[in-house]
């Protein structure tokens, strides 16, 4: 018989099982509990979208659009791109269902996004985000508390510590037109230079160069004009709320004035909580206010802010996840007690214990299987009832662990009569 090539896992994937796993739900559970907090409401979006959302929202000049989107053409077809982020669609979202009506709304998201980029740890092609957005609320309020969830998120995940939020603003049009024009000014007394992309990059997005990694734009993105001496007294008072609405909350932060978002849909606040724990990839949650996103994809001029951060990211800082309740093994010592067996984990399950169970042999090798998946205690049903064995010390009560299975077993299960149950 010819022998069947296995495909292999498409390069920048990942399968996520075992503690990497486990991480990965920590990362989730806990970002699900905190927005539950702040009255974050949970949103779905689709995986995909017409282009034109990214196209539109991103901005042609962004790296994301021009370089890294997976995009086909679907049998209708019409243009069709994975997600990249989630903010554009999620403002897609808003205009297309009409939900100015409930502004302003408090949403939050995860899943898996794209982008075609050269893997490496801590990026992938497919990866996963969580993100949080308000929608429709113009103050700097908004931005604090946005901020505010993200710090208690990294709080809760144990991870706060070593990280750091940078914050800058860009500031309002105004601030932006005035600050544009003094960077195309130095960018082009250097034009000669800048790499390609930087070049490309400077007619249409100049502020784009300042995020530039290119070795060549570096000393020039250092040298170029900050943007404090182009602010308005609004963009200042601006972020003078953010930054004291921050310090009342208690929420470390750092000014980096050379900090910019790679995404033309940001004005004021721009931030990213920084490690150094990752090596190249250090940021682990980053966003901004986008006040004029929603207004590219076709509906009203509407204020924005949101955030979004790598699962992956988060869940390589935390430590193993530990399980929160005690497992059991249920093992029937002969074959005759297997319906037996089956009746006590279905009532233990119904108690919120959590049981497993091995599918064959004998009692001695199942208790070897118990144990080696980290079974804290080990329940034998013998004809004449049942006897629970603890296997490990644990952070429970082992006085407690007899009474919570004897709590879920009917009350003669001791007399042999759990099938008559």
């Amino acid at each position: 018989m010819a022998r069947i090539d296995t495909p292999n896992r498409i390069r920048g994937t990942q399968d996520i099982f075992g503690e990497d796993e486990r991480r990965f739900a920590r990362v989730a559970d806990v970002f699900d509990r905190v927005r539950r907090l702040y009255c974050f409401q949970r949103l779905e979006i689709p995986v995909f979208e017409a282009t034109a959302v990214f196209a539109r929202s991103l901005g042609e000049t962004t790296d994301v659009v021009s370089k890294e989107m997976y995009t086909f053409e679907d049998r209708g077809g019409d243009s069709i791109t994975l997600r990249p982020e989630f903010t554009a669609g999620i403002a897609r979202a808003y205009v297309t269902n009409g939900w100015q009506q409930h502004a302003p709304l408090k949403l939050a998201a995860s899943g898996p996004v794209f982008r075609y980029e050269r893997p490496q740890k801590g990026r992938f092609r497919q990866f996963h985000q969580l993100d949080a957005e308000i929608i429709g609320a113009a103050e700097p309020a908004a931005d604090v508390e946005l901020l505010t969830l993200a710090d208690q998120l990294l709080h809760e995940l144990g991870i706060a510590e070593g990280v750091t939020l940078q914050l800058n603003t860009l500031g309002d049009a105004e601030t932006r037109e005035a600050w544009r024009g003094a960077l195309v000014a130095h960018f082009e007394a250097h034009r000669g230079d800048l790499s390609e992309d930087s070049l490309a990059r400077l007619d249409k997005n100049p502020l784009r160069i300042l995020d530039s990694k290119d070795s060549r734009d570096r000393p020039i993105a250092d040298a170029a004009p900050d943007i404090d001496a182009h602010l308005t007294s609004e963009a200042g008072a601006f972020f003078e709320a953010v930054a004291r609405g921050l310090d009342a909350a208690g929420v470390a932060w750092t000014r980096n004035s050379r900090l910019v978002r790679g995404l033309d849909y940001y004005r004021h606040t721009a931030f990213e909580f920084v490690t150094d724990r990752l090596g190249a990839q250090g940021t682990v949650l980053a966003g901004g206010r986008y006040d004029g996103l929603i207004e590219t994809l076709g509906g009203p001029p509407t204020p924005g802010v949101g955030w979004a951060a790598g699962i992956e990211r988060l869940a390589m800082l935390i430590e193993e996840p530990a399980e929160g309740e005690p497992l059991f093994a249920v093992i029937p010592e002969t074959s005759a007690q297997e319906r037996r067996a089956l009746r006590a984990i279905r009532r233990m399950r119904d108690r919120r214990l959590r049981v497993t169970t091995a599918y064959r042999g004998n009692a001695k090798r199942q208790a070897e299987l118990a144990r080696k998946l980290g079974a804290d205690a080990l329940v034998y049903v013998k004809e004449d009832g049942i006897n629970v064995s603890v296997v490990r010390e644990t952070p429970f009560d082992h006085s407690d662990l007899d009474l919570m299975v004897l709590e879920a077993l009917p009350v003669n299960s001791l007399s042999g009569d759990v099938d008559d149950q």
